[in-house]
């Protein structure tokens, strides 16, 4: 790693935030590498896959402990790294150091909570804004960055990535490839839609989402698309498992939980989805970290909590 970004590891590590203009200039190099990614970008295998963290840095670590270093190991996250967690800043800045640092062997796609209307809601404006002393260029720089997050990732042409899950509007890959991602998640269409559906395997065809945005989906739905995009298996982040994972649909579909107690709250375990050279998939569990314990919830105010507001699944 260089030595500019091994001295802001060396700070994540041992819990501080980096300085602001610090901040800056990382968003800044990672948008420069992220603008030259596609919307749906090319993985070789073997790759581990990564769900939601929602600022959980210290079960972040406890996974790079399971699974692997970068670059020793490859890694696709799958999206919302902040809110909730009361270190949110850490972890999206450990995420674009090791971006920064590997761009090759770290590929972060965007999730439905790296937009603005989330995370004014969710804790992440407010964390920034008081740990910045109310420095507003950091939250901006982070927006701006979240703007540039690839929506998909495609492991050797036949395992597709995603934050949430499919749209009645998308059909082929293509379509993905063509959207104009450089803004923030619409309220509809098939941008929203990714970042928001969810499986269901009690149903058949779309129904409309009750989180309200997006859809919820069954097998026929998965297994037409698969078969006219000649992929073999779907991965997705977006609900909490208590297993840390669930697989689905005879075995063409996953969901990757990868925040451990969630909110310190539920009692779940966390998982790492470790892709082999052969597409061969593994799930690797993992409790929460004994060091994360005594850090509370965010709420919409920044204020440190472990209530659960009603909303607190979308």
């Amino acid at each position: 790693m260089a030595t500019h970004y091994g001295r802001h590891l060396e700070r994540l590590q041992r819990g501080e935030h980096l300085e602001g203009n610090a901040v800056l200039a990382l968003c800044e190099r990672v948008k420069d590498l992220l603008v030259e990614d596609d919307n749906v970008v090319r993985v070789a295998s073997p790759v581990a896959v990564c769900g939601d963290i929602h600022g959980q840095f210290h079960d972040l670590l406890e996974l790079f402990k399971l699974a692997g270093q970068a670059p020793d190991t490859s890694y696709v996250f799958l999206g919302d790294f902040v809110d909730r967690g009361a270190m949110s800043v850490e972890t999206i800045s450990l995420l674009c150091v090791l971006k920064a640092s590997y761009p090759e062997r770290v590929t972060l796609l965007r999730g439905n909570h790296e937009s603005r209307q989330t995370t004014q809601v969710y804790g992440f404006q407010i964390e920034c804004m008081k740990k910045y002393e109310g420095d507003a260029r950091i939250y901006k720089a982070f927006m701006e960055l979240f703007d540039f997050l690839p929506l998909g990732a495609l492991i050797d042409d036949r395992l597709l990535c995603l934050h949430g899950g499919l749209s009645p509007a998308l059909h082929h890959l293509d379509q993905l490839r063509m959207l104009d991602r450089f803004q923030e998640i619409p309220p509809d269409g098939i941008f929203a839609d990714i970042v928001w559906s969810d499986p269901d395997p009690k149903t058949l065809g779309f129904h409309m989402s009750p989180r309200g945005a997006g859809y919820i989906f069954g097998e026929d739905v998965v297994e037409k698309f698969l078969h006219m995009n000649k992929l073999g298996h779907m991965a997705r982040a977006h609900q909490l498992c208590m297993e840390g994972y669930q697989v689905l649909f005879r075995e063409t579909f996953s969901t990757v939980w990868s925040a451990p107690n969630y909110c310190h709250r539920f009692g779940n375990l966390a998982a790492v989805m470790a892709v082999d050279d052969h597409l061969e998939r593994t799930y690797k569990t993992f409790k929460e970290a004994p060091s994360s314990r005594n850090i509370g919830v965010l709420d919409s105010k920044g204020t440190s909590s472990d209530a659960i507001d009603a909303g607190y699944f979308t």
